[in-house]
C-alpha cells in the first residue's frame, strides 16, 4: 500500500508543553516508533503540522523591529525544515539501511485571492486566556479565535491547489525512500504572470494539503494522526460519541469545529470521494490500528452505516 500520514502539529507539541526541543524530539521519537513498522511494509509519505511551532517562531520575531521580523512564508520553511530533520533522524534511528528517509521542502500554489487572506481561520502559536489574547490582539493586530477553553491567534489559511514538487516526491517514493514533505501544509506560494515564484504570509492547514498530496500520490489511505482518539459527534458535551466507520455522506450531516477538526473530516472525505481510498482519523499511538480499523474514525466510501466506538 501507499500510505499518507499526517502528523499534528499538537500531537508533535503537546497542549500545555514547554516548546524545547527536548520536548518535541520526545514527542516526535513516539511517532517514529508508530510509523516505523507502516515504513517497513508499505511506501510511506508524512507530513505534518506546525501551528504550534511557526506561532512561536512569530513570536520570537516579535522581538525585533517589524522590517526585521521574518513572513509567515519563511517561518513555514523553517518549521518544515525543523521538524522533518527530527521525524528524519528518529526515523532512519529505527529503520534498515535500506529503508533512507528524506526531508523535502514543498511549495504550494495557494490563490492570492483566496477569501481566507480576508477571513483568517487557522491557529498557530500557544495558547491565551480571553483576556490576554485580547490584549495581544490590541498591541499586534493579531487575529484571535476560541479554540477549546483558550484563545489563540488565527491566520490567513488559503485551499492548496498544488504541489510544485509533486514530481520530485514520486520519484523518491518509487525507489523506496519514506519522505517527509508538505511539513505545515507546505509554503504558500503564488505563481506571478511571468511564470516566476513568491511566497505570501499565510499557514496552508496541513490536513488539506496532505489530501492534495496522498491524491496526487494516488495513495491507498491517507491517516491523520492528532491528540484525540477518533472524531467525535457533540465533541466536549456530556452526550458525545466516537464514529468508528463512516462514509463521507454521513459525516455530511454533522458539524465539526472550525480550524481543528472540521479541516481533518473534509480532508478525509475528500480524499475518500475523488480515490475510493481510505482515510483515518486518531490518535499518534493507534497509527496501525487505525489503517486495520482498530481504532480512530474510518472514513470509507463503502460505509453503509455509521458504525461508532464503544
Amino acid at each position: 500500500m501507499r500510505i499518507v500520514v499526517a502528523l499534528g502539529g499538537n500531537a508533535l507539541l503537546r497542549n500545555g508543553e514547554a516548546p524545547t526541543a527536548e520536548n518535541q524530539r520526545s514527542n516526535i521519537n513516539i511517532a517514529a516508533k508508530a510509523l516505523a513498522p507502516i515504513a517497513r511494509e508499505h511506501d510511506l509519505v508524512i507530513s505534518h503540522g506546525n501551528g504550534p511551532q511557526v506561532g512561536l517562531l512569530a513570536l520570537q520575531g516579535a522581538a525585533y523591529s517589524e522590517g526585521e521580523a521574518y513572513p509567515l512564508d519563511i517561518l513555514d520553511a523553517e518549521t518544515e525544515g525543523m521538524i522533518g530533520y527530527l521525524i528524519e533522524q528518529e526515523l532512519v534511528n529505527l529503520l534498515p539501511a535500506d529503508r533512507p528517509c528524506a526531508t523535502l521542502l514543498t511549495q504550494i500554489e495557494v490563490d492570492p485571492k483566496d477569501p481566507a487572506f480576508v477571513q483568517p481561520t487557522k491557529p498557530i502559536g500557544p495558547f491565551y486566556s480571553e483576556s490576554e489574547a485580547n490584549r495581544l490582539a490590541r498591541e499586534r493586530g493579531w487575529s484571535i479565535a476560541p479554540d477549546r477553553a483558550c484563545y489563540r491567534r488565527v491566520v490567513a489559511s488559503p485551499r492548496p491547489k498544488r504541489i510544485f514538487e509533486q514530481h520530485a516526491i514520486e520519484l523518491l517514493v518509487n525507489q523506496g525512500v519514506v519522505v517527509i514533505c508538505a511539513g505545515g501544509g507546505g509554503i504558500p506560494t503564488v505563481q506571478r504572470a511571468d511564470g516566476s515564484l513568491i511566497g505570501v504570509e499565510a499557514v496552508i492547514d496541513k490536513d488539506l494539503a496532505s489530501s492534495l498530496l496522498a491524491r496526487q500520490l494516488r495513495a491507498d489511505a491517507l491517516v491523520m494522526l492528532t491528540d484525540v482518539d477518533a472524531v467525535y459527534e457533540a465533541w466536549m458535551a456530556p452526550e458525545a460519541r466516537a464514529f468508528a466507520r463512516v462514509s463521507p455522506r454521513a459525516l455530511n450531516d454533522y458539524a465539526f469545529a472550525p480550524g481543528s477538526m472540521a479541516p481533518k473530516v473534509e480532508a478525509g472525505c475528500e480524499f475518500v470521494e475523488q480515490t475510493g481510498g481510505i482515510a483515518g482519523i486518531g490518535q499518534l499511538n493507534d497509527a496501525a490500528k487505525i489503517l486495520t480499523g482498530e481504532a480512530g474514525t474510518v472514513i470509507a466510501a463503502d460505509v453503509s452505516a455509521t458504525r461508532w466506538r464503544d
